[in-house]
């Protein structure tokens, strides 16, 4: 095969220098560096979904936002977390190369990772189409928001090659050290989003149809302008489309990677799907106080994920540059930083849950089932982090089968026995719950026993 040679530009300086503040230097202030970035996207990827509940929860009806977030959502996370999972492969492997300095398979660890992602987007798109009635069905989901439901999930999965492309390119900079770039195109789509859902829902009376085609919209939005700014580059990391196809040594790579990862999400959000079957048995009040707790709950979990992200980099370049005692480093001030954040957002949401449950809802059935979901989670928060940092830094080092198995043990399995237990002999909202606490504590337990063995380490294998 000829040799590819790049050229030095702006933007493969600019990924020099995110590098060197990776691999060398103060590691809390690269960390922090490369989460923030990363949080301020998450938070505006999650304002999509939220910003789709407020406005169809107060200018629609309840039925109308437990069709959007409930059974719907938990089936989109479903799809999606399992081909996400699949490609978190090209991210872990693209930052190893990118530490190591090798641009030939960086560049083609680019390219098979975008052709992965429009072939898995056309797939996904057809499956979650012709599934959404089926799936939905056998979640039990209540009649009256069964029709909403489908409408908005056959729309929504319309987007799914621009969203995975988005999202590959999103991968793609933060792999690299460019964790700016995706939240600059995060905060362009949020607000394109708030526009098209006032339009759509308020001005044009669409209901959950017009939150959908604004969903899908702002994805093509995201996908056109990463893919604008990848071509553009001169980087390694440069798009080129016709050299978009699947290099076989890399793409096994990738999925030997990443399919672990897919798998965990699939069976993880298959547990979740459990869970939201047993609470739609207790009606529309507490499933739209559910789809109204997830999406104030997930600010933590945005900030969790942003921070096993920034970890996961940090580990995949530094084991790609072979500064192991850096990795060690690393689980411990990102613990620091998790543990600042976890009491402060407990802290603030405890106090004024209230307040935000009113940003959904006016239903006084639906706050109040949903203040007790929120003050009987809250405090288990803390019993979660573990599980992020550890398998985020665990995987940046090319080791991803054993958190795999670690998590489809202490939390898929653990928590289905605890709902067909459990459940049956105290039927409430909470006995359902009580499941997230009680596996994110033996889960997080069994990754600190894995991590202390060090063989995560020792058997993993640097790319040449």
């Amino acid at each position: 095969m000829n040799s590819i040679v790049f050229k030095d530009s702006s933007s493969h300086r600019l990924g020099k220098r995110n590098k060197a503040s990776i691999t060398d230097g103060s590691i809390l202030r690269a960390l922090l560096s490369f989460f923030f970035p990363i949080l301020f996207g998450t938070f505006f990827q999650q304002l999509y979904n939220t910003i789709d509940a407020v406005i169809v929860g107060k200018y629609v009806g309840k039925a109308a936002l437990a069709a959007v977030g409930g059974g719907a959502a938990v089936f989109v996370n479903l799809l999606v977390g399992f081909f996400v999972g699949l490609t978190s492969g090209s991210g872990v492997l693209i930052s190893q190369f990118f530490g190591a300095k090798n641009d030939r398979d960086l560049h083609l660890s680019v390219h098979t990772s975008v052709a992965l992602s429009i072939a898995g987007g056309f797939i996904l798109m057809i499956t979650g189409i012709v599934s959404s009635r089926p799936i939905l069905e056998v979640m039990k989901t209540p009649l009256e928001t069964m029709d909403d439901a489908v409408i908005y999930l056959r729309i929504f999965f319309l987007g799914m090659i621009p969203m995975f492309i988005y999202n590959m390119g999103s991968s793609i900079l933060r792999a690299i050290g460019d964790s700016r770039t995706p939240l600059v195109i995060l905060i362009a789509g949020c607000v394109s989003n708030i526009v098209l859902d006032l339009l759509l829902v308020i001005v044009f009376k669409l209901g959950v149809r017009g939150v959908a085609i604004a969903t899908v919209l702002c994805q093509i939005e995201s996908a056109v302008i990463t893919s604008a700014l990848l071509m553009r580059s001169t980087g390694s990391y440069k798009i080129i489309w016709k050299k978009i196809s699947f290099a076989p040594h890399i793409l096994g790579q990738i999925l030997r990677l990443g399919f672990p990862a897919g798998i965990q999400s699939c069976l993880y959000t298959v547990s979740n799907l459990i869970i939201q079957s047993f609470i739609n048995s207790f009606g529309t009040n507490t499933v739209a106080a559910w789809a109204a707790y997830g999406k104030i709950d997930a600010v933590f979990w945005m900030l969790m994920s942003a921070l096993g992200i920034a970890v996961t980099t940090f580990s995949g370049q530094n084991y790609g540059a072979h500064k192991y005692s850096r990795i060690h480093r690393c689980l411990w001030e990102s613990l620091g930083i998790a543990s600042v954040l976890t009491v402060a957002f407990s802290l603030l949401f405890w106090f004024t849950c209230r307040h935000f449950f009113l940003f959904f809802t006016d239903d006084p059935g639906v706050i109040k089932e949903g203040l007790r979901i929120m003050k009987f989670l809250i405090p288990f928060w803390g019993t979660y982090i573990s599980i992020e940092l550890l398998s985020g830094l665990i995987r940046g080092t090319g080791v991803s089968f054993t958190p795999m198995v670690i998590t489809i043990f202490g939390v898929c399995l653990l928590r289905i026995v605890w709902l067909f237990t459990a459940v049956p002999v105290k039927k409430d909202i909470l006995t359902v719950i009580a499941s997230y606490p009680i596996t994110w504590t033996v889960t997080s337990i069994a990754f600190w026993i894995y991590y202390a063995t060090g063989k995560w380490l020792r058997t993993a294998n640097s790319p040449q």
